[in-house]
């Protein structure tokens, strides 16, 4: 029995291979039929995006968002944490995180192809309030886990592939959209949250999850870079203990609640200095540096120049780095 069942594992491995190739290569064509500059689509949450060179790492925030690499790679950086992911694999950002990113295979005659989807909590709660409500797909009780990590990289399979294909086909019925669109994302969210990275994507839908927690504790930190905030009050909003906030946030974000701050003012330092209205030192103030040195010391090692230099560069149309 245990031989006969080896060789039929062994049989099906070539025909999912098969599989999966024979759908990123229609996603390929798909995406390259319909990516536009902005990346957005005719189907609410779907973003579509090509690129025909690698690029240099940008600084951004990620989203709470689901990407599937067609063609090409990718990599996204925060903290000491590095992710890397490529054809039939895709990324899960359960957190709006500040990051860097690039392609790191694109070119004129192979672009980097990828499929974005936003994530929605009220639609994952809603479903996988369904699917805990279903007898047989009830999971056995456990304790709570540890926060996940806020990205996380999978490989595909070929029935989330085709799910997501199926999606992107729908730019090219309109009819259709409106009606199967909602339905296949529906799909898409059940893989999700029955894959790999089902606890990253279930606790975005969770309004008590660490995850949540943590999202609430990154948006108020976001909102308010440019002010000084006492960690042990941010952790009692979140009803943690100082310690099990910094574990948890740490887990989530890979930064302390003060490096997160710190990445977050500098992002917003360089897009200030990118319009020129202001000069370095008023740029650091506005962004919650009281001291000019320290900002230009801390923007040097973030972004490889000082920021009078890079600035110059930036309005000189290079571009971010």
């Amino acid at each position: 029995m245990f031989l006969l069942m080896a060789a039929i594992a062994e049989h099906a491995a070539p025909r999912a291979s098969l599989r999966t190739d024979a759908l990123l290569a229609e996603l390929r064509a798909l995406i390259a039929r319909h990516a536009r500059p902005d990346e957005t689509t005719a189907i609410d949450g779907v973003l579509l995006s090509a690129a025909a060179r690698p690029g240099e790492p940008r600084a951004s925030t990620s989203g709470t968002v689901m990407a599937v690499i067609a063609q090409g790679a990718k990599r996204l950086a925060i903290g000491d944490r590095v992710y890397d992911y490529g054809p039939g694999e895709y990324l899960v950002a359960s957190v709006d995180l500040p990051i860097t990113g690039h392609y790191t295979r694109a070119s004129t005659d192979e672009p980097a192809l990828g499929f974005g989807l936003i994530l929605r909590p009220s639609a994952i709660a809603s479903l996988a309030l369904d699917a805990d409500t279903a007898p047989a797909s009830r999971p056995p009780r456990r304790a709570r886990p540890a926060a996940p990590s806020g990205i996380g990289v999978a490989e595909a399979s070929p029935e989330f592939l085709d799910a997501v294909v199926r999606l992107v086909r729908l730019l090219e019925s309109p009819a259709d959209r409106d009606i199967l669109a909602p339905m296949i994302e529906r799909e898409i969210l059940w893989r999700l949250i029955n894959g790999p990275l089902s606890q990253s994507v279930r606790q975005i839908g969770l309004a008590d999850s660490s995850l949540t927690h943590m999202s609430r504790a990154v948006r108020w930190i976001t909102q308010h870079y440019d002010k000084p905030f006492r960690v042990e009050e941010l952790a009692r909003s979140c009803g943690m203990s100082t310690s099990a906030f910094h574990r948890t946030f740490h887990a989530v974000t890979a930064l302390s609640p003060i490096q997160f701050q710190k990445q977050i003012r500098l992002q917003k330092s360089r897009l200030l200095l990118l319009t020129g209205a202001d000069d370095v030192a008023t740029v650091g103030y506005r962004v919650g540096y009281d001291s000019t040195s320290q900002f230009s010391r801390e923007y040097r090692r973030q972004f490889g120049l000082p920021p009078g230099r890079d600035a110059a560069r930036l309005r000189a149309g290079a571009g971010p780095a």
